[in-house]
C-alpha cells in the first residue's frame, strides 16, 4: 500500500486552514468590536440625499445609514460584520440604535423625511418596537415623515409578520419602502399584499445602463410593476449624468447615489441653510 506524500494529503476531517483560522478569529474580533461599540452607544448615521428625478435639486428625502464606531471613533466597515449580524441579536440592537437616532433627527429638523434601514426579523423585537412607539409618543407628527426601509431579502422569510406590521404603521402614517427590489428572489404575488410606498431598484440593474440593453428591459419592467401596485420607484446607485438622463426617460420616480451626494455624517440639510445664509 502507497501513502500520499505529506504535501499532496487531503486534510483530515475538521482541520482548518490557517487561512480559515485567521479570517475566523478576524470576523470574532469584529463583532466583539461591534458590540462593544453598541455597548457604549459609540455610532452615528450618514445622510444621502434621495432626488426628485424632474427637481435633482431637490431630495424628496434621506437614507440614513448607521456608522458604527471603534474605541478611537473610526468607522467599522460595515461590509466586515453586517452579513454575519443579519439574524442575530447584534443585528436587532443595529436596528434599534439606528431608528432611535433616526427619531432624534426627525425630532430635530421638522422639514425633512427619513428613511431608516431595518430588517423584517426587528419587527418582532421588544425593544426595536418599544423605541419607534416612544419616538411616535413623544412626536406623533414624525411618523408622516418617517420612512421604514426593509430589504428585499428579509422581508420575502416572514411575509405575514410584515404585512400586519406595515398595516399597522401605515394607519399612522408611516412610509415603507421595498430595498434592493429585484437583487433576491420576490415573489411578485406578495407585491399585492405588501402594499410598499417605495420601490427601490437594486444598483446591478442601475449602473452602466444608459448603455445596457438588457438593464434597460428590465427596470423598464420593475417601473412597469411599481405603477401597476402604486409604488414609487427610485433608482440606487445612480452614478453618473448619462444613466440619471436615461432613467429620468424611461420615468424613473426619483433618483440616489454618488452623482447626487455621497452618505455624509454632516447632515445635508443644515449645510444647505448655512449656503443660504451665506
Amino acid at each position: 500500500m502507497t501513502h500520499p506524500h505529506p504535501s499532496t494529503a487531503l486534510p483530515e476531517d475538521g482541520f482548518d486552514s490557517p487561512l480559515s483560522v485567521a479570517d475566523g478569529l478576524r470576523r470574532q474580533q469584529t463583532m466583539a468590536m461591534v458590540r462593544a461599540a453598541l455597548d457604549d452607544r459609540r455610532a452615528m448615521l450618514a445622510y444621502q440625499p434621495v432626488v426628485q428625478a424632474r427637481m435633482t435639486n431637490r431630495p424628496a428625502f434621506y437614507e440614513a445609514f448607521i456608522r458604527i464606531l471603534d474605541e478611537k471613533g473610526r468607522v467599522i466597515p460595515a461590509r466586515d460584520f453586517m452579513g454575519d449580524v443579519e439574524t442575530s441579536e447584534l443585528g436587532r440592537r443595529i436596528d434599534c440604535l439606528a431608528l432611535e437616532l433616526g427619531l432624534i433627527a426627525l425630532a430635530r429638523e421638522p422639514s425633512i423625511r427619513l428613511a431608516v434601514n431595518m430588517s423584517a426579523r426587528s419587527i418582532g423585537y421588544p425593544t426595536w418596537l418599544s423605541t419607534l412607539e416612544r419616538g411616535l409618543r413623544a412626536d406623533p407628527s414624525i411618523a408622516e415623515r418617517l420612512i421604514l426601509e426593509i430589504t428585499e431579502s428579509s422581508a420575502m422569510v416572514m411575509p405575514d409578520l410584515v404585512t400586519v406590521f406595515m398595516a399597522d404603521m401605515q394607519a399612522r402614517g408611516i412610509c415603507f419602502a421595498l430595498d434592493d427590489f429585484g437583487a433576491g428572489y420576490t415573489a411578485f404575488r406578495y407585491l399585492k399584499d405588501f402594499y410598499f410606498d417605495i420601490i427601490k431598484i437594486d444598483g446591478q440593474f442601475i449602473r452602466g445602463i444608459h448603455a445596457d440593453p438588457d438593464n434597460q428591459v428590465l427596470a423598464q419592467a420593475l417601473i412597469a410593476i411599481a405603477r401597476q401596485f402604486d409604488m414609487f420607484t427610485v433608482a440606487e446607485s445612480v452614478e453618473t449624468a448619462e444613466d440619471a438622463r436615461y432613467l429620468i426617460d424611461i420615468g424613473m420616480d426619483c433618483l440616489q447615489g454618488y452623482y447626487y451626494g455621497i452618505p455624509s455624517t454632516e447632515a445635508p440639510w443644515r449645510q444647505s441653510k448655512l449656503a443660504k445664509l451665506g
